[in-house]
């Protein structure tokens, strides 16, 4: 039996760990994560609230809860919808090749230039911040990454020999790509979509830091580190709790994507 990747164990754990959190912060917490509490006000760590208090006395660890949930759904809905686009137009773009595909490469040139935040400061003139414009922010940034990421991995298979026994039996390009490319590719996007959904985490946080996310009160890692700057020299737990939740995520899903990556890839399995 093949030991799996260390990488992939580590990774898998804290990523389960958070979507465990996520998944239970909506059925349960230990205090309501919007429940104002004014005698706790940044009370510390202690047997009363494991991770102590913020500057309106909520519990820390039940918005830390419920902030996994927050970070989590509106960066996998991002990275998901930008991951449909980009694969459809990275796939495409390999089959038709041509002029479609040097449009659709300029395009998301063009789309790459602009990083998520600037993206969503853009949108917020527009739409308004929330959470849409969030996930529209980084589905937008997606597009041209996996639509790139697509299109290699596709332009690789396309030069098989099965490919060319498929084209000479008459296949469509569309049968060709749905039958045979995409089956051969999942596994890299599947990499890159652990990869990027740690990415838009750290999107999600930025943009909440800057009030561009959620609204109050519903609780958000990144605006729980901009709340905490007033009162880091008397509350530094204030900071450290959403600031640990945001690294351990990223680097749990980064760990896994490597671990996928290490067990999909035969020339990183061959080296190990």
């Amino acid at each position: 039996m093949k030991r799996l990747p260390l990488s992939f164990l580590v990774g898998g754990a804290i990523t389960a760990l958070f979507v465990a959190a996520a998944i239970l912060s909506r059925f349960w917490t230990p205090v309501d994560p919007t429940a104002i509490n004014i005698p706790a006000r940044l009370k510390p760590p202690g047997p009363g609230g494991l991770l102590g208090a913020d500057h309106f006395g909520r519990d820390e660890a039940s918005m830390i809860m419920a902030g996994a949930w927050t970070s989590l759904s509106i960066a996998f809905s991002g990275v998901f919808i930008g991951g449909v686009f980009g694969t459809a137009l990275g796939t495409a773009a390999a089959a038709l090749r041509g002029r479609f595909e040097a449009v659709v490469m300029r395009v998301n040139d063009v789309i790459f230039a602009f990083p998520p935040v600037l993206s969503a400061l853009l949108l917020a003139a527009v739409l308004g911040g929330g959470p849409t414009t969030t996930i529209t922010a980084i589905a937008l940034f997606m597009v041209p990454v996996f639509a790139r990421v697509t299109r290699g991995a596709a332009l690789q298979i396309a030069a098989r020999d099965y490919i060319l026994a498929a084209r000479m039996a008459g296949k469509s390009g569309l049968h060709i790509t749905l039958e045979h490319v995409l089956p051969n590719i999942a596994a890299q996007i599947i990499v890159q979509f652990a990869i990027q959904t740690g990415l838009a985490i750290l999107t999600e946080a930025g943009l909440s830091f800057l009030g561009l996310g959620v609204s109050p009160p519903t609780p958000s890692w990144g605006r729980m580190l901009a709340e905490a700057q007033t009162y880091l020299a008397a509350a530094p737990h204030m900071a450290l709790a959403p600031g640990l939740a945001i690294s351990l995520a990223v680097l749990g899903l980064n760990l896994l994507g490597d671990g996928l990556g290490a067990m999909t890839d035969p020339r990183r399995r061959s080296s190990r």
